[in-house]
């Protein structure tokens, strides 16, 4: 009996805003010969940069550069979506594996992230009403041969059931006749890691870094969007930074109120971060969670001993 193929690694570097992912996850990718896949869903965005938190020195390891994908592959205005990015994803992945390599997936969009692990369909298949009046007039027997009849057959959970056979070839005939819809998703082993810190110093942290972000021009960098022609219902729709920068450039608000408003903001959305993660925790997803205080070099020996020994177990 031939052995039976092993599933590729998909690493994952997820947790709340301001906790050093982007430097964890290219640490990781230089040990393990990878490559990183963004799943921010902000940072496909070109020339937005400072205020979605585009680290690119972080990239470079040892004088390394390590490749990255899913970053500034949309233009400002458009509307990016979780559809967009499983679709984009799926190709990077599967190229990245091709190719021998490891792939990172790092992330703070806890949807993006769901999206991946639990490949789940995102479409919402409309009722046909004529197939499914056509479909009643079959046996039990032939619907199930009509849907084991389809290339690729997912979700289906009880063949005994005549209203889900139907409900399931319906979905299938859908798929069939708009290939344009993902819906062969890579199988992969996932190893999810966590970046975390005390609330205390999370606020700290999220404080210092726009303080930071705002010294190196990020008000800047919203004037340039909207000399492009964006406007600011355009940069205020992708929220947070763009939210309160694109007020204050354009003289609704002070500096100071865009600075108090815009940090509460940001400690407002790494605390629903956190409560994304733990909700998917629950639902049995495992999350190793490792403490960011450490020092570089020993969250990467914590993270390559869990990687080794779920390699070993396997």
């Amino acid at each position: 009996m031939p052995d039976k193929k092993e599933k590729p690694l998909l690493i994952v570097v997820t947790g709340p805003t301001a906790t050093g992912k982007t430097r964890f996850a290219a640490d990781l990718a230089y040990k393990l010969d990878g490559e990183i896949i963004s799943a921010d869903s902000r940072q496909v965005y070109r020339g937005m940069d400072l205020a979605t938190g585009k680290d690119f020195t972080d990239y470079i390891v040892n004088g390394k550069h390590i490749p990255y994908h899913l970053v500034d592959i949309a233009e400002p205005g458009d509307e990016y979506n979780v559809f967009e990015f499983q679709k984009d994803f799926i190709r990077v992945f599967n190229d990245i594996i091709s190719r021998g390599k490891t792939a990172v997936l790092y992330g703070g969009t806890g949807m993006y992230i769901e999206a991946v692990l639990k490949g789940y369909q995102l479409i919402k298949v409309p009722e046909n009403a004529q197939l499914r009046k056509e479909l009643e007039k079959e046996n039990t027997e032939n619907l199930v041969g009509k849907l084991t009849g389809f290339k690729t057959v997912h979700n289906v959970t009880d063949t005994s059931s005549r209203d889900r056979l139907i409900r399931a070839i319906e979905i299938q005939t859908y798929y069939q006749d708009h290939p344009e819809i993902v819906t062969d998703f890579p199988e992969f082993e996932a190893v999810i890691f966590g970046v975390h810190f005390e609330r205390t110093t999370i606020r700290e942290r999220i404080t210092q870094r726009l303080q930071q972000r705002l010294d190196d021009g990020m008000p800047g960098e919203v004037k340039v969007l909207l000399e492009k022609g964006l406007t600011p219902d355009q940069l205020k729709f992708y929220g947070l930074e763009y939210r309160y920068l694109t007020q204050f450039v354009t003289g609704e608000i002070t500096y100071d109120e865009m600075f108090r408003q815009l940090n509460t903001a940001i400690h407002q959305f790494a605390k629903r971060q956190m409560t994304w993660f733990r909700r998917m925790e629950k639902q049995g997803i495992k999350i190793h969670w490792i403490d960011g205080r450490l020092a570089s070099s020993e969250k990467l020996q914590m993270a390559l001993r869990i990687i080794d020994q779920i390699n070993y177990s396997k």
